[in-house]
């Protein structure tokens, strides 16, 4: 199978390379060429005969343009089987990278066509797999082959600066040829492939002062001796254009901005040669009695000068500085004037730069000269001091007296200092001379630093007063020793590991900075601590280290760790801080960090829950809540029970309720005599109490039931029988209806059984001779449930037909 390419895809070469394989078919196949080898076998089982291997497929790169805008689609090339007759039967199958998208192929003719335009920039190539088989059989006539479609460039990219605009700069009188600056443009095409990515810079803007290499884009200076000071800045214009720079290629361009930098090549020079300057004699001695400047065209460094007075005379009495800011010269007074001795004094000034180059010496001397001519005025004033204001120190716990520096003022002055601000004396002045004393030993950690305010007056003329403010600072001395303020309690998780830091701890000390470094470590005298120890850090602090893993709230929730700090004074002073450690339960999240980054972040412990000391669980807990709550419930129903049952109306109505003695079930009584106790009869059936009065008379010998409703008993003549058996029979009907709570009371077992009853007394009391009447089962039936308890309780048993009752 051969797959001939269009000649608008294939190079010459590809074509040569195609003719001769196919004029050589018997040589070796190529390592693009899959020849897949055929054999035959003759018909009565001769040996085999080989035959030459046919030609199957022969590959070559296929080549597509890019950015194709054609009104068609673009023809890519064309797969063809030497089984292939022409008459239909092999169908050509396409697949791999964009396959049946991009890519499609005409299964009949084998023709490979792009139905998209292509950008070689975001895919290059193409990777697709080529197969024929028969139509009718779908048996595969050529084994599936790999092939690759490449996307051709165009150019079709313009050459861009990713970073631009840029800035640069060079010196200013730089040499002709003076790197500035390299431009790099980059191009999206491909530079394998004809000119389109070959870039050629050149400047458009920047000319005759720069020039830039039209190969590498270095950019130079093209003219010597540009001057800062006459142009700064210029805007530098690059082109880069691809196709080597021919006509119709594409460009890009981007601006570098180029500044000249300063050179020291302009002298300072005085606006004037000659300057006059009026001073009273009054001028204090090291104030600045007046400014002189000159100009320097240069910047910074360049500009830079020294002043300088140059006579002896003018050195004697006056003293020039430099303020490097402003480039001025300070002029200050040395030593007091006095009109009447001298009235001008006549200075020589110059200005020299300080940072020459030695490349422009050939410019001049980098230096100019003035004079300065000082007139003294003649001023009656009151005492001048020789400074401002004064600034002295004094070691704290010096001896009382000590000196602590000294007031100097021009003119023969008396000193005072003015206490009228200070609540307490801590300084003195001498009248005379003007030396200041301390007066009491002074403490910087009480008072670091004193203002005081010292007067002096002339002694000619005691009217002229002048101030002067005084600031004395005390010096620290080692006399206070470092100690850890720790208020709150240090957190120590029982998740806690061996070597974790536990917390950060930082001493504080009154004395300042000056005393050195502190060290930490744990009491010598005492054993080791099995549970915590101190790692030093390097910034003044000490780390609390755990020393065993895991703590016990429940074992032991509190540790004592004591702590010796010392500073690195003179002389050493130490404290030992006892620091409380409190072991809990941190909170997740909360502070259970081993590293030392954070030691120092709030541990914050869970509230612990309760009854946890007795070791419950939450479900036990739990269980305990719910118990208790329904314990209360049962409580308060009880209550609310007993308060309804107390609002029902009593069995007997009476002034006093005989409630109290029923429940008193063990007293017997006092017998006859005791008139206190309650009468039970008055609850009795009287009829009740007469039946059971002639039971008592029956005898052995006597049949049946006694069934009596005789006479009234004699100590209830009184009462009304119907009203009595009324309220029994209301009490016993509430007392049955009420299912919320036990029997009201005992009272609910009468004796009184009613009257006329056709089954008689079930009591036995006194009937123990008496034999029951024969009744017949069906008479038993209405007694109900009852009857049969009592059956039971007998002992008597019923047959089918009939049943024995004996009471």
């Amino acid at each position: 199978m051969r797959i001939p390419a269009t000649t608008a895809c294939l190079c010459p070469l590809l074509i040569c390379l195609c003719f001769v394989q196919r004029s050589y078919g018997t040589s070796q196949p190529r390592s693009n060429v899959r020849a897949p080898r055929n054999q035959t076998k003759h018909l009565e089982g001769e040996k085999d005969v080989h035959h030459r291997p046919k030609r199957g497929w022969i590959w070559n790169q296929f080549f597509v343009l890019e950015e194709h805008i054609g009104p068609e689609i673009q023809h890519v090339g064309k797969l063809h089987s030497n089984s292939d007759k022409g008459d239909g039967s092999v169908r050509y199958l396409l697949s791999g990278e964009e396959a049946g998208t991009i890519f499609v192929i005409d299964e009949v003719t084998g023709d490979i066509h792009a139905t998209k335009s292509l950008d070689r920039e975001k895919k290059g190539q193409y990777v697709l797999h080529a197969q024929a088989i028969d139509r009718y059989t779908n048996r595969s006539l050529e084994p599936e082959s790999e092939f690759i479609i490449k996307v051709q460039d165009v150019n079709d990219n313009a050459p861009k600066f990713p970073d631009g605009p840029f800035a640069a700069a060079v010196p200013e009188m730089a040499d002709v040829g003076t790197s500035v600056f390299q431009v790099t443009a980059t191009d999206a095409d491909d530079p394998t492939y004809g000119n389109s990515a070959k870039i050629v810079y050149s400047i458009l803007q920047g000319q005759p002062y720069f020039s830039v290499d039209p190969k590498t884009g270095v950019i130079r200076t093209a003219l010597s001796n540009m001057d800062r000071e006459a142009r700064e800045r210029y805007p530098v214009v690059v082109q880069a254009k691809d196709m080597a720079g021919s006509v119709g290629g594409l460009s890009g361009s981007t601006t570098i901005n180029v500044t000249l930098t300063d050179v020291n090549d302009n002298p300072p020079k005085f606006p004037q040669k000659n300057y006059q300057l009026y001073v009273p004699e009054s001028a204090q001695i090291g104030k600045a009695v007046g400014k002189i400047k000159a100009t320097d065209e240069d910047l910074g460094v360049n500009a830079e000068m020294r002043y300088s007075i140059t006579n002896a005379e003018g050195k004697a009495m006056f003293s020039i500085t430099t303020d490097t800011d402003q480039k001025e010269g300070i002029i200050s007074l040395r030593r007091p004037l006095n009109y009447e001795k001298r009235k001008v004094h006549m200075l020589h000034i110059e200005g020299v730069n300080t940072h020459l180059d030695s490349r422009f010496s050939h410019l001049g001397p980098f230096k100019d000269t003035t004079t300065l001519r000082i007139i003294i005025g003649d001023v009656d004033e009151p005492p001048v001091f020789s400074m401002d204001y004064y600034i002295m120190d004094v070691y704290e716990n010096s001896p009382v007296g000590t000196e602590v520096g000294t007031i100097q003022s021009f003119d023969l002055c008396m000193y005072f200092v003015d206490h009228s601000e200070e609540e307490q004396v801590y300084f003195t002045i001498s009248v005379n001379n003007g030396v200041i004393k301390t007066t009491r030993s002074l403490d910087r950690e009480d008072v670091a630093w004193h203002n005081i305010t010292v007067m002096a007056s002339e002694v000619d003329n005691p009217s002229h007063v002048s101030h002067v403010p005084v600031t004395i600072q005390v010096l620290d001395v080692n006399d206070n020793a470092p100690y850890i303020a720790r208020d709150d309690e240090i957190i120590v998780c029982e998740s806690s590991r061996a070597g974790q830091v536990i917390q950060t701890v930082r001493p504080s000390d009154m004395d300042n900075f000056a005393n050195g470094r502190f060290s930490f470590a744990l009491p010598s005298d005492l054993p080791v601590n099995p549970n915590f120890t101190l790692k030093a850090n390097e910034d003044n602090t000490a780390s609390i280290v755990a020393r065993r893993r895991q703590f016990s709230q429940a074992e032991q929730d509190l540790y004592q760790l004591p702590v010796v700090v010392r500073d690195g004074g003179e002389p050493v002073l130490s404290s030992t801080s006892t620091l409380t450690l409190r072991v809990c339960v941190c909170q997740r999240g909360g502070s259970s960090s081993s590293s030392s980054s954070s030691s120092n972040r709030v541990r914050t412990c869970q509230v612990p829950a309760f009854l946890s000391t007795a070791g419950l669980s939450t479900g036990a807990f739990i269980a305990i809540l719910l118990c208790i709550i329904i314990l209360l419930a049962i409580v308060v129903l009880f209550v609310l029970l007993r308060s309804k049952k107390g609002k029902k109306e009593p069995l007997i109505i009476s002034e006093e309720d005989i409630r109290e003695n029923v429940v008193t079930y063990d007293d017997e009584g006092g017998g006859e005599e005791d008139t206190e106790a309650f009468d039970i009869a008055a609850l009795r059936n009287p009829a009740g109490a007469e039946q059971r009065r002639l039971r008592r008379e029956v005898r052995s010998g006597e049949e049946g039931w006694l069934v009596a409703c005789g006479p009234q008993s004699p100590s209830l003549v009184l009462l009304d029988t119907e009203d009595m058996h009324h309220v029994i029979r209301q009490r016993v009907v509430d007392a049955d209806k009420d299912t919320s709570g036990p029997p009201y009371d005992s009272l609910q077992t009468y004796a009184y059984e009613g009257c006329g009853s056709p089954t008689g007394s079930v009591s036995s009391l006194g009937l123990a001779q008496v034999l029951p009447p024969e009744l017949s089962y069906r008479d038993l039936e209405d007694w109900e449930p009852e009857g049969h308890m009592q059956a039971r309780l007998f002992g008597t048993e019923l047959s089918e037909t009939e049943q024995t009752i004996t009471p």
